[in-house]
């Protein structure tokens, strides 16, 4: 048997060494000259195509995923950077991830993870995927090889080759597309997916990452199809008794075959994680300073920094998460830091009362910073629901170059503004006198 070689370049890219190979391509780690990085190049296989059909189908799948670059911007899903797709040669050029997929960690009782790493684990996943539902996109095909776990801890979700976009004509495709093991029962039966088709099969993945065994296990494809549309899975709490009642209960909602019992939106499925695990509540998230910068770049406050600027402040910022309903900042104490909403949601209260709703790209608590002497918070801040957050200590402001500093004024000093309209809007609706800026 014959070895094939290894091609030299494909397009502008120079060929390193091959990563891997599946029923739609080969994957080689490649050098992007013109960027100055690595990065993964899959190549269609011309030997797995058997007709026209199946060549049709392919450059299909290849047009799907190359429909994605540049749209789906998330610290945890592999960017793709770079598409071709013609008769001739199709390739996807994407983040090169250093690390394994979940399979590793669903091999039996000897790999399995700590619970709550999976459970941290499984409620990234749920972010980034309720962030490619916000954008129009249905995976298809979560599986623990379609996730990849960093060497630094962090996941990152990949292969959206099947997925479905919305008003794309990759809706029109037929057949199932999946593994057949991960599959929704309405996946299964062909009929229209919404997002909870995502949902179940994620719920699977967090079956068999906490027992080390898929919920459903046959010899062949159509028994395990029969499985899914029939059977029901042995509770994952029999296989390993340490998970608490409740995680096996947020499984079971997961994997539920009636859509009205099963989880509708991935908020709920990630509020039900965190609240079970309150060590979600200050995750410091360890991504990269690549992904903290992209993740950065997409928020309205940083529109008008300048690339150089933007770094500056991931070197000097953190990043947090707070399951729902947990207190960011407490009315009265002392700030020191101000934060920027990068995911979720989060209240604005004082003495009890609700004040104010704060969403993606907004700040908050930027009187640490504002202010000459010590601030008092004088609201109380709580995450309405899984709220992702950029912390920066005021005092490191000023480690910052000039240029910088002043993009920061100018951003609170448009915030301090918009607030003071909105007061003054509520306050001519209740008739009382008008704040000024004077």
């Amino acid at each position: 048997m014959s070895i094939a070689k290894l091609p030299e370049k494909i397009g502008k890219y120079t060929i390193i060494r091959e990563l891997g190979r599946g029923s739609s391509g080969i994957v080689y780690l490649a050098d992007d000259p013109f960027n100055q990085r690595e990065v993964a190049l899959k190549l269609s296989s011309p030997e797995n195509i058997g007709d026209e059909a199946d060549a049709k189908r392919f450059r299909k799948l290849f047009l799907n995923e190359a429909t994605l670059a540049g749209k789906l911007n998330h610290p945890n899903i592999v960017a793709v950077f770079d598409a071709v797709v013609d008769e001739e040669c199709s390739y996807i050029v994407m983040e090169y991830v250093q690390g394994d997929t979940l399979k590793k960690y669903c091999r039996g009782a000897d790999s399995l993870l700590p619970i709550d790493k999976v459970v941290a684990i499984i409620y990234k996943c749920c972010m980034a995927l309720d962030f490619a539902h916000k954008h129009g996109v249905i995976h298809r095909d979560i599986k623990p090889a379609n996730i990849l776990l960093t060497e630094g801890g962090d996941i990152k979700v990949t292969d959206f080759g099947v997925a479905q976009i919305a008003s794309s004509q990759m809706t029109q495709m037929t057949g199932m597309l999946g593994s057949p093991a991960y599959m929704s029962p309405e996946q299964v039966r062909e009929q229209r997916l919404t997002t909870q088709t995502d949902i179940y099969s994620l719920g699977v993945v967090l079956y068999e990452m906490l027992a080390g065994h898929l919920p459903y296990e046959a010899s062949s494809g159509y028994a395990m199809i029969m499985k899914i549309l029939n059977g029901q899975p042995r509770p994952v709490g029999e296989l390993r008794p340490d998970i608490p009642q409740r995680l096996q209960e947020i499984v079971a909602r997961a994997m539920h075959k009636d859509l009205e019992q099963r989880y509708t939106t991935w908020f709920d499925f990630a509020r039900d994680l965190a609240d079970e695990f309150i060590q979600l509540e200050r995750l410091r998230e360890d991504i990269g300073d690549k992904e903290k910068f992209n993740a950065l770049r997409g928020l309205a406050f940083f529109r008008d920094f300048l690339d150089e600027q933007l770094w500056e402040v991931v070197r000097i910022s953190a990043w947090e998460v707070f399951a729902p309903n947990r207190q960011v900042i407490l009315e009265g104490d002392v700030g020191q830091s101000f934060y920027i909403i990068v995911q979720g949601g989060a209240k604005v209260s004082k003495s009890g009362r609700l004040l104010n709703a704060l969403k993606v790209g907004d700040c908050f608590g930027e009187m640490a910073y504002i202010s000459p002497t010590p601030a008092l918070r004088s609201a109380t801040i709580t995450a309405d629901n899984p709220l992702s957050l950029v912390r920066i200590k005021a005092d490191l402001l000023e480690q910052l170059s000039e240029g910088c500093q002043l993009r920061f004024n100018r951003v609170f000093l448009q915030t301090l503004v918009e607030r003071l309209s909105r007061s003054n809007s509520m306050l001519a609706a209740s008739g009382l006198p008008q704040e000024t800026a004077g």
